[in-house]
């Protein structure tokens, strides 16, 4: 029986009670509605990068998706779709992109994990998310048991997260993406400060699309966000908090010296009846205000390589975001420092810390 700790990118969990892994998707499909079926516990497992199970395991079957392939669809002029199976690593698409100089998801390079999680969380860094590309999924939906694609402005793509993730469930069984045929071999726009400082450029300039590969690759390299057997700082789910989004209002209420970045207002839920006109909606008044949590959590006094008395689980000696495995930790650890860093920032800030990773079997 394999322990869920074999299969994460954080190597704690126990074992499942049963465990699938189909090598087709057609396969897939067919083990997925027999699960459903039978009305045991599930959950699916692609890279296992944003994930942390708990010690005890889980009690029910885990569907591995390891189904691979990238498949190009079509091409308009310099627009090409791309159709990829959910268990196709993200970065192998990444360099599979770049080699091929197509450019939109250059800089999200070195994610770990599946191409079938990307848009489940919707992933993004130094200024590209997947939500600027992703066409569409191939899902199939665990209540109707139906097989469908989803347009991705019905998935509800959101700061890391989607619908997906907030509570409609299924299984995806591939992605589809549309990038820019560069013919130059340039990038497209660089839209990340640390990002264009690390290349020597200026916000908005444009690259070699393998230039920037590479030092995206490095910069994470620096955080030990790669996977990377030779630094133990990787054996992490990377970043384990997201940045939290605020009103404009309390995020005044902050030190002045707190990063933080204009997001979209919030939306204003109007109820209208049948056959009437809706009115203008009333004026926003509080803006939405993107922090940074790794200054929250230094700012509370948690610096990097922190541990608590006793656990093997601790901050990253390179980027406070994460929380490493030093080795042997375990889940009860990595939550029990979890909740800590979430005490510290909301008794300093009044700011709550949300997991960036899928937790089974465990609580923050």
């Amino acid at each position: 029986m394999t322990n869920l700790s074999e299969l994460t990118s954080m190597r704690v969990g126990g074992a499942a009670r049963a465990m699938l892994a189909p090598a087709t998707a057609d396969e897939l499909v067919e083990s997925a509605l027999d699960v459903w079926g039978s009305g045991e516990d599930w959950f699916v497992l692609g890279g296992g990068s944003n994930l942390v199970v708990a010690d005890e395991g889980f009690d029910g079957t885990v569907i591995r998706v390891v189904t691979r392939g990238i498949r190009e669809l079509e091409t308009t002029g310099d627009t090409v779709r791309l159709r990829v199976e959910a268990g196709e690593p993200w970065d192998d698409l990444v360099a599979y992109t770049v080699a091929n100089s197509l450019s939109g998801i250059e800089a999200l390079s070195g994610i770990p994990g599946s191409c079938g999680a990307a848009p489940v969380q919707n992933i993004g860094a130094y200024g590209q998310e997947i939500a600027s590309s992703l066409v569409a999924v191939d899902f199939v939906d665990y209540l109707s048991g139906e097989r469908e694609r989803i347009p991705a402005a019905d998935l509800g793509l959101d700061y890391r997260t989607s619908a997906l993730k907030q509570g409609r469930r299924g299984l995806v069984l591939a992605i589809e993406l549309e990038l820019t045929r560069s013919a130059d071999g340039l990038s497209a726009p660089v839209a990340y400060a640390q990002l264009s400082s690390a290349l020597g450029v200026e916000l908005g300039d444009r690259v070699p699309i393998a230039t920037l590969r590479q030092t995206v690759l490095e910069l994470r390299a620096s955080k030990g966000m790669l996977l990377d057997a030779a630094d133990p700082d990787s054996v992490s789910c990377g970043s384990f908090f997201t940045n939290p989004i605020v009103g404009e209002n309390f995020a005044r209420t902050l030190p002045e010296a707190a990063p933080r970045w204009a997001n979209a207002p919030e939306p204003v839920a109007v109820a209208v009846p049948l056959g009437e006109e809706p009115a203008a909606p009333p004026a926003q008044t509080d803006f939405r205000v993107k922090l940074s949590a790794a200054w929250l959590i230094e700012r509370a006094g948690i610096r990097r390589g922190f541990s608590l008395p006793g656990s093997r689980a601790a901050i990253s000696s390179k980027h406070t975001l994460a929380i490493v495995n030093t080795g042997g930790a375990t889940a009860a650890e990595v939550a029990e420092l979890g909740r800590y860093v979430q005490t510290r920032v909301f008794s300093e800030f009044g700011v709550r810390m949300l997991p960036e990773p899928v937790l089974v079997g465990v609580s923050l």
